[in-house]
């Protein structure tokens, strides 16, 4: 028996790290070599899987002090650290990096429904673009807003409500799919419905205890819950 889609949307945007793809290795290589420039002990990879989510600034703050609170301090971290992770992050960006299971599947339903895709990230514009070019996701979308294209990155809701507007969409009317409270909290705050996957970045918090509209185990089963508005 056929079920009727139950979300109908003009526009879909997605998270990066964590939700289309797979980047730990990348970013645990650049920070492992960022350490060796300090003269400091290399760290694990699941210590880095925890502290992805709030752009690169923060995960080198994180690295630095071993800790999730560091990104908490609004001070820049040392200048030597962020130019060397940012180097060696020019050369790992994309080298070990792997689609999510279902995430090409789920972006061409998306796209067979007609549906414009965009993409929203704390990432900086100039690793953010050629990783999508590099795992060949880039022709899927006609806007990637990265972190550091606007004054103000996600959590808060400004790169949410710009890129609905640049795919001709009110935010009412766009899906947010994420895997981390930030997302959530930008979608919500930008008005957006917000579906989430349980298997990306999320600082160690469990994503079901989060009031979003879906938690799907893929973007192929989320591309099966909605429909064009």
């Amino acid at each position: 028996m056929m079920v009727a889609p139950s979300l109908a949307v003009r526009a879909v945007l997605f998270d990066l790290d964590g939700t289309l793809i797979d980047t730990v290795l990348d970013l645990h290589a650049a920070a492992d070599a960022m350490l060796g420039d300090l003269g400091r002990p290399e760290i694990p990879v699941a210590a880095i899987r925890s502290y992805v989510g709030r752009g690169i600034p923060n995960l080198v703050k994180r690295v630095l002090a071993g800790s999730m609170i560091a990104a908490d301090d609004p001070a820049p971290p040392p200048k030597e650290a962020l130019d060397s992770f940012r180097h060696h992050y020019a050369v790992a960006n994309g080298r070990h990096a792997v689609l999510f299971p279902g995430v090409r599947e789920g972006l061409e339903a998306f796209q067979s429904l007609g549906l414009p895709l965009g993409v929203i990230t704390n990432k900086a514009e100039a690793f953010s673009l050629p990783l999508l070019e590099h795992v060949g996701l880039a022709p899927f979308f006609q806007v990637v807003v990265s972190g550091d294209v606007l004054p103000r990155p996600k959590p808060d809701p400004m790169p949410l409500v710009w890129a609905s507007g640049r795919l001709g969409a009110s935010p009412a009317d766009v899906l947010m799919i994420g895997d981390s409270v930030h997302d959530f909290h930008a979608g919500r705050a930008a008005g957006c419905h917000v579906f989430l996957v349980p298997y990306g970045y999320n600082e160690g918090r469990e994503v079901r205890d989060l009031a979003c509209d879906a938690i799907v185990s893929t973007l192929a089963e989320a591309a099966r819950r909605v429909s064009h508005a």
